[in-house]
């Protein structure tokens, strides 16, 4: 088969490969969808992720597509079947598993592959986090569940309610799926974004207000100026770095909550004001990854027609592109998804 393989820092080969093997209890997919994402675009230029990828391998994490082969000790699955798996599978019982922290398993097995045209899931990927593809439902949307139940994950852990003022900083895929979700709970979106393009998609999604981030910009001020100088309930940054990490802190009011959602680079710090976290009793979380629990529920926001490709996938290319879909993704920051379709 052929297979887009990483060997180092933005050094990437469709070769081909071997088909996959599988065991008992695994389960081989023909991939029929595999999606981008700004994980990968960080892999591809880093060459590596610590928790996922070690080169040379087969990357790539969003995908639906068709059992083509089944091992022995599989009863979930036939052949034929249309599927969706997550990249990762919890292990149930460790520390973490037990409190419902699955997403931080101490033994987190992941998965990537979905850069090519088979990819082996599992046996414990087949078991706890793969789901079969409503019949109501196309690939495209399908594959969009994992890096939509990452962003559920992490609006859940904001605790928003109905009404609440959210800030949403940065407005790549991420953070529209964040302004998409705030606007299905009922909220006020405010959404924070440096270009044009992605202010108006914030605005079809349908984001209250918009609030253009250039250098001359003070965001914070101009979010507080909507929220009569109170601070928004919510801030999500979707961006991962340091100043918008602060920008978010700045911008919610009194008892308000702060999600870090986007990862900042290795080593980075940021300083913030411990008077205005103390007197003012801010909530700070950060969210990263996902459960079986958010996954069910984001194929089931896909499924009831809330959630659509058609708006966070703008491209498609076939796998025989992939290293010019990288190197663009990583020169153009914001653009939205590819469909790759090997």
């Amino acid at each position: 088969m052929m297979a887009a393989v990483l060997y180092g820092k933005e050094h990437l080969q469709v070769e081909p490969v071997a088909v996959p093997t599988i065991d008992h209890g695994d389960i081989l997919v023909r991939v029929k969808v595999a999606l981008t994402c700004g994980t990968d675009v960080k892999v591809f230029r880093r060459g590596y992720h610590a928790r996922m990828i070690v080169p040379p391998a087969v990357f790539g994490h969003e995908l639906a597509g068709d059992v083509v082969a089944v091992g022995e000790d599989v009863t979930k699955f036939s052949i034929g079947d249309r599927v969706v798996a997550a990249n990762s599978a919890p292990c149930n019982e460790c520390f973490f598993c037990r409190r419902g922290l699955q997403n931080v398993c101490e033994d987190l097995l992941f998965n990537n592959g979905a850069y090519a045209e088979y990819i082996r899931i599992p046996a414990r990927i087949v078991e706890r986090n793969t789901y079969l593809i409503p019949k109501s439902v196309g690939y495209h949307d399908a594959a969009l569940i994992e890096p939509l139940a990452c962003v559920l994950r992490g609006f859940e852990e904001s605790a928003p309610r109905e009404g609440d003022n959210i800030a949403i900083i940065g407005l790549g895929p991420i953070g529209l799926m964040f302004v998409k979700l705030a606007k299905l709970y009922g909220c006020r979106v405010i959404a924070v974004g440096r270009r044009e393009t992605q202010l108006d998609r914030a605005a079809a999604l349908g984001a209250d207000e918009l609030i253009v981030a250039k250098d001359d910009a003070n965001p914070v001020k101009a979010t507080r100026d909507l929220t009569h100088g109170r601070g928004v309930d919510v801030a999500i940054e979707a961006v991962g770095k340091p100043e918008t990490w602060e920008w978010a802190v700045n911008m919610v009011r009194r008892g308000g909550t702060v999600n870090f959602f986007g990862g900042c680079p290795n080593e980075s710090r940021v300083s913030l004001d411990t008077a205005l976290l103390h007197y003012s009793e801010i909530t700070c979380k950060a969210s990263f990854h996902h459960t079986p629990e958010h996954i069910r529920k984001a194929l089931d926001l896909v499924a009831a027609g809330h959630i659509t490709s058609s708006f966070f996938v703008n491209r498609e290319e076939p796998l025989a592109n992939l290293l010019e879909v990288m190197r663009h993704l990583m020169s153009h920051n914001g653009h939205l998804k590819t469909a790759i379709l090997p």
